[in-house]
């Protein structure tokens, strides 16, 4: 549920601003979060055909966008109208979407980040360690441990204020309970996850800063480790630890009823824009596939280059049927040797 949204029996709101703010944000993460992932899924799924550890993972955080993505009309339609008019199931779906997407993409990434590090500290270890197999079974008990922790959020059901339908609000839970489901999904969700990222890294940039005279040589590993730190620690920093740190103070106010204080209104406003930068993350994560997953990359430009091909060869066809119908005096073994 959008935190900003939780106003029950409170006569001060913030529709004015978030509303306007959520339907433009949500429009451009629609339209470029569908393409990018849309594409992504083409790609690993149709055209690779060696699937790695890092592409199992990279397809999940696309499936996990996706769901999310598709979510995103009803938003955008609630948020135009100022009124829920979609039904019961569909509020609680796209509001467990939300919660579903926030939190597999957390633990996707620290997945990736976890064999990535196994790779390049224990390259000879990790062909053992890092394999297919192992990262379907850890996908699995992801998508298992955050569908059954964020079941809650499906309880979520329209409520009333100022007399219409409202989705995103607080029905069946007081605050001090949801400040509470708050700190389980901070520590375990957000801060775990973080901290194991930040060791990962820290231990893989000694590595590649070492003397070792293999990963000196080896650029392409240095490179892949670089922009898969640059994409992922920016998707914590930027999208995801923003939203943590506004989403709990925010809670504490409430409990506090602090409900219309000027200090409150602020921090509504900051978890709007925080909120937008959370779902921006579905457009983030494909710049990860590009720059990191090197089997992503290779294929795309393997693909250019046949659809390419294909089309100038057509075009030569083409030229070549014209020019012997306009030129009878050419040969049959001449317009094959144009061919």
């Amino acid at each position: 549920m959008d935190l900003t949204s939780m106003h029950a029996n409170i006569n001060c709101s913030n529709d004015a601003f978030k509303f306007p703010v959520f339907v433009n944000a949500y429009s451009v993460v629609l339209g470029i979060g569908l393409i990018l992932n849309t594409i992504a899924l083409y790609v690993f799924i149709i055209l690779t055909r060696h699937k790695t550890a890092s592409s199992v993972f990279m397809i999940n955080l696309a499936v996990s966008d996706l769901f999310f993505i598709l979510t995103l009309p009803y938003r955008i339609i609630y948020y135009s109208q100022g009124e829920w008019k979609l039904g019961s199931f569909l509020c609680r779906i796209t509001t467990y979407a939300f919660y579903m997407n926030l939190y597999s993409s957390i633990f996707f990434l620290t997945a990736l980040s976890i064999f990535r590090y196994v790779a390049v500290l224990y390259p000879v270890r990790s062909k053992s360690i890092v394999t297919l197999k192992r990262a379907l079974w850890v996908s699995l008990g992801i998508w298992t441990f955050v569908a059954l922790t964020t079941v809650p959020f499906l309880l979520a059901s329209p409520s009333m204020r100022d007399g219409k339908n409202r989705c995103f609000e607080p029905t069946k839970m007081t605050w001090e309970q949801i400040l509470k489901m708050n700190y389980l999904g901070l520590v375990i969700g957000f801060l775990l996850p973080f901290l194991t990222i930040i060791v990962c890294y820290t231990r893989i940039i000694q590595r590649l800063r070492g003397s070792s005279e293999v990963l000196q040589r080896n650029v392409r590993t240095r490179k892949k480790s670089v922009c898969m730190i640059i994409i992922v620690l920016s998707s914590f920093f930027f999208c995801f630890l923003p939203y943590h740190i506004m989403r709990t103070v925010h809670l504490h106010l409430m409990v506090q009823k602090r409900y219309c204080q000027p200090i409150t209104i602020i921090v509504q406003k900051v978890i709007v824009v925080t909120i937008c930068l959370a779902a921006a993350n579905s457009c983030l994560n494909p710049l990860l596939y590009y720059f990191v997953g090197e089997n992503f990359r290779n294929t795309i430009k393997a693909s250019t280059f046949l659809r390419k091909r294909q089309l100038s060869m057509r075009s030569v066809s083409s030229g070549s049927v014209i020019y012997h119908e306009r030129s009878p005096a050419v040969t049959p073994m001449a317009a094959t040797a144009l061919d």
